[in-house]
């Protein structure tokens, strides 16, 4: 079973993750169709960062996860035993 630590822990990355998505969803499918004198545009980033920050995000995960299986495998290699 979780612990309180782990619990809260975890309910604020779903809340982190709800809020994420649903600022993105607003940014990329709502704005759009939104007047640009509108005052909403001023709590979003220009449209191009909608395309480059998930971009940079992906290449920083992909690192990530080589970086990580490299370790896991340099740690996990054992030499041959010459006979």
């Amino acid at each position: 079973m979780a612990s309180g630590a782990d619990q809260a822990v975890g309910m604020s990355l779903v809340v982190f993750s709800l809020l994420l998505f649903s600022y993105y969803t607003v940014w990329v499918i709502v704005l759009p169709f939104v007047d640009s004198d509108h005052p909403l545009h001023r709590c979003f980033l220009p449209r191009e960062y909608s395309v480059i920050l998930p971009g940079v995000a992906a290449v920083i995960f992909v690192l990530f996860v080589g970086a990580f299986t490299t370790f896991i495998m340099w740690k996990d290699h054992k030499p041959k035993k010459v006979a």
